[in-house]
Formats: structure tokens, C-alpha cells, sequence
């Protein structure tokens, strides 16, 4: 095969969506990566939802400018989790470096890796080595001096991007302890080099192909008329599907029965493939979180979409069926609004009696896409718009969708738990400036303590502190504290945290039952003497407790 010398819109494209089909297809040994054995954001799938969106896609011309710019975009508002978002900003500075070109040589890609990695770097106030931005820069480092070893063959170039990304990738637990305690790489250092790998494979001439087919069917010849059907005649509110990669034990087909039965207790429409790695699933329910809880039982969530179909079908009632328009913005009626990130009945609902303008459905497993984000903030009607992650791994897609706004003011407050949310929220006056309710907020945060209690999705030592799969964990702010045969035993194991709490307030899960909640609650009334102690049932996944102490 002839060496290509330059890249242009046609093969970039195909090297993008072969990297997003590479990661697709790892994203299950990336997320095992993970360090933290809690059911977390899963940064295989974030990056395989981020780099995604490039399928989407439709190159106007066939210079690699445009194909650049149309990717940078739909990656950066589809980014999902840090890792994400790092990499949506990668591939934003690398659109930039090389905007109207038609081509792009070695020395043009070699700058566009080195203002990709500046870019992302802009983005971290304090870089962390071992992680993917260190993969990231040395592959910068190094395209360099390959371009002027590969000036007349990209694939060349991109074969020695491979090997230099690979070998920092087996230094990163040197560079970060945490990484060397739980004997892995860096998962998002991970999905960097499956990206390139894919990349490399498109240039070599065999793209790489999704093992999951995400294609859908043609387009139907006749358009459905929503205006005839009522929203009060959908008694399943949320359409939910997800993708499940089994546990060893469920390796097999038909394997599964058992959740197949009870999905289709929990709602109708049901549409369920047993497979021999993985499990598809359809439902339509008013449950979505006992459906994902139970979904974790047989494995990893690969992939998952909820949506409303009370709220599509307004939404496509409305839409002019030759314009398909978005709808405008809502105009500012007054100073301040609330966009809040959570899951949870009962803990939307505390939310929305704060106050809270827009609720956002995600948190662990489901981080929201800055897309959704974005979207959230346009219907919020206010001058200033304030935005509460409650996850750490979503912070940094709320900045990106802050920066993204222009026609209203956004600030991130970066809280990390649902405590930090509410109490960022009791500290709000609408009567203070932005400045002053942004300094308000922002201190409230280091006064609240998050206890939280979930089970190990796999066998782990973190922190000088073993844990087994299954087995319940405890932890203060997303620490690791305690582990126990059930989520009261690691609630006994952090009474002395709330011994000098004023306020106690008890979220608990959707397959914790009121009896075992009261018990929880007397135990920390007795631990908190004097304090004031609230149970409520959250109904989150995952999670069997989230507990506020103020």
C-alpha cells in the first residue's frame, strides 16, 4: 500500500468513527480500570458516548477543516464525565490548529496534538500525572520529532503516536499511588490509546467496525401525527433501555430469565436479548432507577438511555413538521434559576421544593452530556443561571456548558454530593448579589459532611482498606472509610462523624425498606444527641444511603 502523505476530510472521518467504534468495543475493559470499586461514572462508557457523536456527523466538503470542526463540536456537547470532557477538549484545540486546511500533513497533525494538549490542559486547574492528560502530552512531546522522521507517511506518524501513548500508559501507576495500590493503568489514559489505535487502523485500511451495531432502520416513508394522541394515554412514563455486559457467572445465553421476568413486571413494551456477553434491554416504566439497580446484579451498564415520553410527546406535538425547529430559549423572567444534576424521586422532589428550576436525571453511572446541560440551562427563564453537578465527575462538563452560554450569565457551583447541593441551596438570598450569593454558596459546602453507603461492584484494596464484591462500603466524601457485610454495619462504623452534627438528614435508596431506615435513623439520633434528624426516602440507585451532617 502507497504511504498517504496527507489526511483530508474523507479519511479523517473514517479514522474518527473507527476510534469511536474501537472504544465501543473496550469500553468494558476500560471501565474495569476504574480504581474505585463503587458503581461510578464508568469512563470507558463516557468516552465511548463523548467520541460517539462523530457517526452524527455530516462533512460539507471534503477538507479535513470542516470535518475537524464538525467533529470538535458534536464530541464537546455530547462530552460526558472528566474523561470526557478531556478529551472533547482535545479534539477541540486539534480543530482549531488546522481550520482551513484542506489537507493535513504530519506537521500540521503534530501541531494540532500540541493545541489539542494545550487546550485540555486549560481546562484542569491542577493537572494530576498518571492520568490521560500525561498520555496526552507525551504523545505532543513526540509528534514533534515524528513528523520529521514520518514527513510523507501518516500512518507512520500515527504508529509511533500508538507506541509512545502505550508506553506512558504503563508508567502511569509509578506517577499515581492510587493506580499502583489497585495494580491497573489509567482507564482514561486507556481509552487515549484505543482511540489512536482505531485511528491507526483507518489509516492501515481496516476501520474498525462497532461489535454492537448502534444503526438504526431507514426512516419510515410516514411520519407519525403525535397531535392525535394524548399524553394522559401513556401510563409508562419513561422509556428505558440499557446495555448490560455480564458477569462471568451470566457468560451464556439465556442466562438472564430472572431479569427478564421481572422487567416486565415493572412496565410494558418490553424488548429483552439474552445474548452470550451481554443482555439488551426495553422497557417502558415508571421505575427506571429499580431497573438499572437490577440491571448491575448481572454486570456493567455499557450503555443507558432514559427518556420521557410524556415530555417527547409534548415536544413532538409542537414541533412544525417542515421547519423541525428547537424551540427559543426561555426569555429571563427574573434574576436568579437552578439547574440541579441528581437521581432519586425523593430527592428531585427535594430539590424542586428549593426552588429548583430544571432538574437534570444522572449522577453515578449516567453522567448527563454537556448537550444536556446546555439544554437545561435554555429553559431555565433567569438572568443568572446557577448549576449544581453533586458529582465530581460531572463538573467538568458543567463548566464547559457554562462557557458555551452566551446569551445568559452561568456559574458552576462545583459541589460534589447531593448534601453539598442542598446546603449550597439553604445559603441562597435572592435579595444578594451573585457575587455574595456565589461566596455564600461556595463556603456552605465545606460545612457539610457527605456519609454515603454502596456495595463494591469488584474485588479491591483501597487505601490500605480491602473490600470484596459485594460487600457494602462506607464512605465520607467519596472516601473510603468502612467496609461491612451490610450497609448498617458501615453506618455503625461512622457514628462518630455525626457525634457534633446539628442537622442530620438520611436519603435512603430505592431497595432500602422504611423499617431498615428507621433503624438507621435511631442510631444516628443516638450517636447525634441533640441533633436534628430527618429520614427521607431518596429513592436513588446504587445508593443505599446519602446522609447530610451539618
Amino acid at each position: 500500500m502507497t504511504a498517504k502523505v496527507t489526511v483530508g476530510g474523507k479519511t479523517l472521518y473514517t479514522m474518527l468513527v473507527s476510534a469511536a467504534n474501537t472504544l465501543e468495543n473496550n469500553k468494558a475493559e476500560i471501565n474495569d480500570l476504574n480504581v474505585f470499586p463503587v458503581p461510578d461514572g464508568d469512563t470507558g462508557t463516557n468516552m465511548s458516548l463523548t467520541l460517539g457523536a462523530v457517526r452524527r456527523i455530516q462533512p460539507k466538503d471534503e477538507s479535513v477543516s470542516d470535518c475537524a470542526t464538525q467533529a470538535a463540536d458534536a464530541v464537546l456537547r455530547s462530552a460526558r464525565g472528566n474523561s470526557g470532557a478531556i478529551l472533547a477538549l482535545f479534539f477541540r484545540g486539534f480543530s482549531k490548529s488546522i481550520k482551513g486546511k484542506h489537507d493535513a500533513d504530519t506537521e500540521a497533525i503534530a501541531q494540532a496534538f500540541e493545541d489539542g494538549k494545550n487546550e485540555a490542559y486549560k481546562a484542569v486547574m491542577n493537572p494530576t500525572e498518571g492520568t490521560i492528560l500525561t498520555v496526552i502530552r507525551k504523545c505532543a512531546e513526540e509528534a514533534k520529532k515524528a513528523q520529521k522522521k514520518f514527513t510523507s507517511d501518516v500512518s507512520g506518524f500515527f504508529s509511533q503516536m500508538v507506541k509512545t501513548a502505550e508506553k506512558t500508559l504503563e508508567k502511569t501507576p509509578e506517577q499515581l499511588p492510587v493506580l499502583k495500590e489497585a495494580n491497573v493503568v489509567d482507564a482514561g489514559g486507556k481509552g487515549f490509546v484505543m482511540m489512536l489505535k482505531g485511528m491507526l487502523s483507518a489509516l492501515r485500511g481496516k476501520p474498525v467496525k462497532a461489535a454492537v451495531s448502534s444503526q438504526k432502520g431507514a426512516a419510515p416513508e410516514k411520519k407519525a401525527d403525535f397531535s392525535e394522541f394524548h399524553s394522559e394515554d401513556i401510563r409508562f412514563c419513561y422509556c428505558t433501555e440499557c446495555i448490560i455486559e455480564k458477569k462471568d457467572a451470566y457468560r451464556g445465553e439465556g442466562t438472564c430469565a430472572a431479569l427478564s421476568d421481572f422487567i416486565r413486571s415493572v412496565g410494558d413494551s418490553a424488548v429483552f436479548v439474552d445474548a452470550e456477553d451481554i443482555v439488551k434491554l426495553h422497557i417502558h416504566t415508571n421505575e427506571p432507577g429499580l431497573v438499572l439497580t437490577q440491571a448491575l446484579v448481572y454486570g456493567s451498564l455499557a450503555a443507558v438511555k432514559i427518556e420521557n415520553m410524556k415530555k417527547q410527546h409534548s415536544a413532538l406535538a409542537e414541533v412544525d413538521e417542515r421547519a423541525q425547529a428547537l424551540p427559543e430559549p426561555a426569555k429571563p423572567e427574573k434574576k436568579y434559576g437552578f439547574v440541579v444534576v441528581c437521581m432519586g424521586d425523593g430527592i428531585r422532589d427535594t430539590f424542586r421544593e428549593f426552588g429548583v428550576d430544571e432538574i437534570v436525571y444522572g449522577g453515578q453511572t449516567m453522567n448527563p452530556s454537556m448537550q444536556e446541560l446546555l439544554d437545561a440551562v435554555s429553559r431555565t427563564p433567569a438572568e443568572t443561571v446557577f448549576i449544581l453537578p453533586n458529582n465530581k465527575n460531572i463538573g467538568m462538563v458543567a463548566t464547559q456548558a457554562a462557557g458555551a452560554v452566551t446569551d445568559k450569565n452561568v456559574i458552576v457551583l462545583h459541589t460534589k454530593s447531593v448534601p453539598e447541593g442542598i446546603s449550597a441551596l439553604l445559603a441562597f438570598n435572592e435579595d444578594a448579589s451573585e457575587e455574595e450569593n456565589t461566596d455564600a454558596m461556595s463556603e456552605a459546602l465545606g460545612k457539610v459532611k457527605t456519609l454515603s453507603v454502596t456495595h463494591a461492584v469488584r474485588d479491591a484494596s483501597i487505601g490500605g482498606i480491602s473490600v470484596k464484591a459485594g460487600q457494602a462500603m462506607g464512605l465520607l466524601n467519596g472516601k473510603l472509610r468502612t467496609v461491612g457485610e451490610s450497609s448498617q454495619d458501615c453506618i455503625k462504623g461512622l457514628l462518630d462523624i455525626a457525634r457534633d452534627a446539628a442537622y442530620v438528614s438520611v436519603f435512603y435508596g430505592k431497595d432500602v425498606t422504611e423499617d431498615a431506615a428507621q433503624s438507621v435513623q435511631e442510631m444516628l439520633a443516638e450517636a447525634a444527641a441533640g441533633a436534628e434528624v430527618l429520614s427521607i426516602r431518596g429513592g436513588q440507585p446504587l445508593y443505599d444511603y446519602i446522609i447530610s451532617i451539618e
